[in-house]
């Protein structure tokens, strides 16, 4: 019995570590599969290897000196999106809150990380709802995130830009 139980506990997955955080939403046990999409409804196209996403695809305006690090599978067919900036976190979220005409929500003192709702959220057939959320990486004890590109400019990235696409499903 503990050889099946063990064999058991080695053969799950574990669930895909999310950067970013969300206040009062717990993470499940256990990975959950998703829901069948419908045949009409089809998720936006990763981008091409090397390949940003566009402000169309991702349905939100990208700050115009951000530059496209990587995207994650969020789970649930959808992806989010990682920009880096050497904007300050005030210039991002004052940015954001003219862009996006809202002023959206400080979630967190520290590090600083702020939220901006775009799309409503749908939680039998998403995992995350569609956002734009900033959040600050530098402080006394960090220089910034580290740019992943090797050789990169910059060097490190004082604020990221996480976007979960708009994406309308039935």
């Amino acid at each position: 019995m503990f050889f099946v139980l063990l064999l058991t506990a080695a053969l799950q997955q574990p669930p895909v570590p999310q950067p970013f955080p969300r206040p009062g939403t717990a993470q499940p046990a256990q990975p959950t599969r998703p829901p069948p999409m419908p045949p009409s409804s089809v998720p936006p196209a990763p981008p091409k290897p090397g390949g940003a996403p566009t402000e169309a695809m991702l349905g939100v305006p990208i700050y115009p000196a951000a530059q496209f690090i990587t995207s994650y599978d969020a789970g649930r067919g959808q992806r989010y999106y990682i920009f880096g900036s050497t904007a300050s976190f005030v210039d991002l979220v004052t940015y954001y809150r003219t862009a996006l005409k809202q002023k959206g929500e400080l979630v967190f003192d520290v590090p600083a990380t702020h939220e901006f709702d775009v799309g409503k959220f749908r939680e039998e057939t998403m995992a995350f709802p569609p956002g734009v959320t900033i959040k600050d990486y530098q402080s006394d004890v960090s220089q910034g995130y580290p740019n992943p590109k090797p050789g990169g400019q910059p060097a490190r990235f004082p604020t990221l830009i996480q976007i979960v696409p708009v994406t309308e499903r039935p």
